[in-house]
Formats: structure tokens, sequence, C-alpha cells
């Protein structure tokens, strides 16, 4: 007999053939998403959370600084002609030459003028810098305020003064914490041993913070 030779169907080497596994039902599928969209969006948004969750701490005790202060200094120049035209700021203009010499950063905000003095003002998180313009002369003098780490990151918790981009890490963060709380609950419920004091627990602590946030708003 040759060695490459295989067994007949039926005979004493047949294996016998496994049965073809069940469909999973809508409980186990649905189970098993909660559990793949808890994890995953846990593992994307980790780093974001934690940085809302501590910052969340450090806004709710401004007396924090843990060493960093504010740094406050005034610099002046005086801006090239052809800043004024048709008897107005060009206000473009102003920005570009007071962030090239003194480099000044965040958002130009707040232009006014009048036939004496002219004012703008740059604001980034955690930083200002205030300006005030001769109309006349074109000498200006600028106030800078730098304050420290902490105030950096509460204002970037805020969305204070930040870039369009990270208010939508603000509003990516939000969606993935609104993710993960509702498939942790899901989850829950399938947790058939737990349930019952999960949910009491759950319950209680709802009920908590409603009466807390009803005393903190009287």
């Amino acid at each position: 007999m040759s060695l490459s030779a295989k067994p007949e169907p039926g005979g004493a080497g047949a294996v016998a053939a496994r049965p073809a596994p069940r469909p999973r039902t809508l409980k186990a599928r649905t189970n098993l998403w909660l559990r793949w969209a808890h994890t995953y969006t846990s593992m994307i948004s980790l780093l974001v959370v934690l940085f809302f969750s501590l910052t969340g701490i450090t806004l709710n005790h401004p007396d924090w600084v843990f060493g960093t202060k504010d740094v406050t200094r005034t610099v002046s120049g005086t801006l090239p002609g052809g800043w004024i035209k048709n008897g107005q700021p060009d206000w473009l203009t102003v920005a570009e030459e007071l962030r090239a010499q003194q480099g000044l950063r965040g958002r130009a905000s707040d232009p006014r003028a009048d036939d004496q003095q002219a004012d703008i003002s740059f604001l980034a998180p955690g930083y200002s810098a205030d300006t005030v313009i001769d109309v006349k002369t074109g000498t200006y003098e600028t106030t800078i305020l730098e304050q420290g780490a902490v105030a950096v990151m509460n204002d970037l918790h805020k969305g204070r003064d930040a870039s369009p981009a990270w208010k939508w890490v603000i509003d990516l963060s939000g969606a993935f914490l609104t993710v993960i709380s509702l498939t942790g609950l899901g989850i829950l419920l399938y947790l058939k041993k737990t349930r019952v004091q999960a949910l009491s627990v759950m319950g209680i602590g709802a009920v908590l913070t409603v009466l807390l946030a009803w005393q903190a708003s009287r």
C-alpha cells in the first residue's frame, strides 16, 4: 500500500467531520460589539481623557501653580510706513510686523483705532500680548503676559484662545467619552452575577451627583 494513499471515506482512518459552528445570537453579537467599541475607544482616547481628567482637577484649584509664575514684560518699537491705508490701520500688516519684530504669537484679536491711538491684542492659551500704537508716530508698546504651565493646560481644557484644531480635539474627546460611558453601561447589563449590585451603585452615584449639583446651583 502506498504511503500517500488516503483512507477510504467511512473507513477506520476517517476523521469525523466537525459540526458547523452555530451562528452567534443577536445578544452575543451585541455584547461582542460593545466590548470591542469600549476597548478601542478607550485606547484611542486614553491620553486625551487623562489630560482632561487632570486639568479638571487643576481648574478646580486655580491656586495650584506648582512653582510656576506669571511673567510680564514690556517691549516697544516703531511700525514702518504704510501701516495706515486710507486713514485706517491695515491690521494684517500691523499683526505681521509685530510678530516679526517681537515674536508675538497667538490669535490677533480686538483691533480698535481712533484719531490718537490704535490697539490690538494677541491671545493664546496662557498668553496675551496687548499692543498700544500711537497713530501719529507709529510707535508702539506691547505688554506681554506669559502664564505658567498649569494656566496653559487650564486654558486648553476650556478651549480658551485655542486653535480650531484643538477645538476639534475637545469635541472628539467628548464624543469618545460618551461612547466609552454608553458601551461600559451596555457591557454591565450583560454581567449577570454583578449586574444588580453594579446598577445599584450606579444609581446611588447618580442620585448623589444630582443632589450635589442641585446644592451647588442654589
